[in-house]
């Protein structure tokens, strides 16, 4: 279970993020300055796995947090930022962060995003699961219940848009669109059906009553509450 230095002085954001990311199965600690953030790395580095860094700080920002971060660990950092501008991305980057999310973002994506950095750095990450269904994103497997799932290419990339968008309604139109990009080949209104039908198939103890992708009719499907 991988553990987060959660660097923020927001405290709705903090509350907010804190709970989303430990229902992911990842583990917590928040701290909300620039000297609480190095003394707990100076104390406790070894524990941790990654930090999540915000730039604006109270009492400083995550610029200085990072350079000595890297200078006592070899921890990944991710910076949290309300700055779109260049400089600030730049900056981060050069300062030796792994990677940037800018504020306001999706949960979804930022989970993406750390298990992304989590990998690259060798470190164990919590696998996307939900009722028993659990996708490997860095191995293209599926498990349904400890008994992997055979899929095509198509409709792993399927199920995967389903569980980074895990409680969201894609429309149609949505899904063609993300599909286009994802698989680089046409899929049309009605191949798309073909490969929701034949993804139940394979995911869904009765296909014809759903527990996974749902329909919503005149709205799209959604996995997930």
């Amino acid at each position: 279970m991988a553990w987060i230095l959660l660097v923020e002085d927001d405290k709705s954001i903090v509350t907010a993020l804190a709970e989303f990311l430990e229902k992911e199965g990842f583990r917590i600690t928040a701290v909300s300055g620039q000297k609480e953030a190095l003394s707990i790395l100076e104390e406790q580095a070894a524990k941790f796995d990654l930090i999540l860094l915000d730039i604006s700080l109270a009492d400083g920002n995550g610029f200085s947090v990072c350079a000595a971060a890297k200078q006592i660990t070899s921890l990944p950092v991710i910076f949290l930022t309300a700055s779109g501008d260049e400089y600030s991305v730049v900056t981060g980057l050069d300062m030796g962060a792994d990677d940037y999310i800018a504020k306001p973002f999706r949960p979804r994506e930022l989970v993406s995003r750390i298990n992304n950095v989590l990998r690259r750095a060798g470190k164990k990450c919590p696998l996307p699961e939900y009722q028993g269904l659990t996708i490997d994103p860095a191995k293209g497997t599926v498990w349904r219940n400890g008994e992997e799932v055979i899929l095509s290419a198509l409709e792993y990339k399927l199920l995967l848009l389903f569980f980074q968008n895990q409680g969201i309604v894609l429309s149609r139109t949505r899904i063609l669109d993300e599909l286009w990009d994802m698989a680089g080949e046409y899929v049309n209104d009605n191949t798309l059906t073909v490969y929701i039908k034949r993804l139940r198939e394979k995911i869904e103890e009765n296909p014809s009553e759903p527990k996974y992708i749902k329909t919503l009719r005149g709205l799209g499907y959604k996995l997930g509450e």
